[in-house]
């Protein structure tokens, strides 16, 4: 059994920040909650937190950046929807992928964003270009797609360093995509694009959502390790292990 989060075991050093039990207890991502004991709003809470003061300076600066210039240009209600879609997706296939290990971090919904403006400009890149302010725009939109494309891939390579939870970074950048379709779809003007673009991301969102879901249920729920229901034991018997002392930071020991 092997948790992401025993590189922050000693996290005062590495992340700075809290401990992996009390990660999990303040709503870090545990499959075993969320399958065995119906926690689905683990799903979503992970986006709250995080290992530390630079993992949570990294996505803050990212969502400052980006994030809040995408907010003024969609508006606040589809920034939102696309952020806690991305938040599901990420976590839904970052425990069918990883479901051994506690996950915290809002770089899925992050992800998200970016493939929501993929999303964004594929729709819009169809429109016709009868005019030269439409040659101008579809030229601004090849623009963003290519640099938003180049930003995804070089997300995606550090995604695979060791300790970062790349499924999450996958599933929410496929769950923004597939919302973006929905909702930037409504912005094509020619009705024939926009027709099969919105169904695309409709299908694209329901088929997606349905078969993950019943998947996780299905195939992982009891590849799940018995040791995620107690995570407090877990690092305590890892420490033990390794001759060292460890307790329980999470405020769930029942001498409290």
């Amino acid at each position: 059994f092997k948790m992401y989060y025993q590189l922050y075991v000693h996290s005062h050093t590495a992340m700075v920040g809290p401990y992996p039990d009390a990660l999990n207890y303040w709503g870090g991502k545990n499959a075993y909650y969320i399958l065995h004991d119906s926690e689905y709003w683990r799903l979503v809470s992970p986006i709250m937190l995080h290992a530390g003061i630079f993992h949570l300076l990294c996505n803050i600066g990212v969502q400052l950046d980006q994030g809040a210039f995408w907010e003024r240009e969609w508006g606040s209600i589809p920034w939102l929807i696309i952020y806690i879609v991305s938040a599901v997706w990420g976590s839904i296939l970052s425990v069918i992928v990883i479901p051994n290990s506690v996950g915290v971090g809002s770089s899925g919904s992050v992800c998200g964003l970016f493939g929501a403006k993929l999303a964004e400009a594929f729709c819009r890149m169809c429109e016709s270009q009868k005019n030269d302010q439409a040659k101008l725009s579809h030229d601004i939109l090849c623009e963003q797609f290519s640099s938003t494309l180049c930003s995804v891939i070089l997300i995606l390579a550090f995604s695979f360093i060791p300790y970062v939870d790349w499924a999450a970074h996958v599933g929410g950048l496929l769950g923004g995509f597939a919302v973006g379709m929905v909702l930037f779809s409504c912005k094509v003007k020619t009705w024939r694009w926009r027709i099969i673009w919105f169904l695309t991301g409709c299908l694209m969102t329901g088929v997606g959502l349905v078969l993950t879901v019943v998947y996780m249920h299905e195939e992982i729920k009891d590849d799940v390790a018995e040791e995620m229901q107690d995570v407090c034991g877990y690092y305590e018997e890892y420490f033990k292990n390794a001759g060292q002392e460890y307790q329980c930071n999470c405020m769930l020991m029942e001498d409290e």
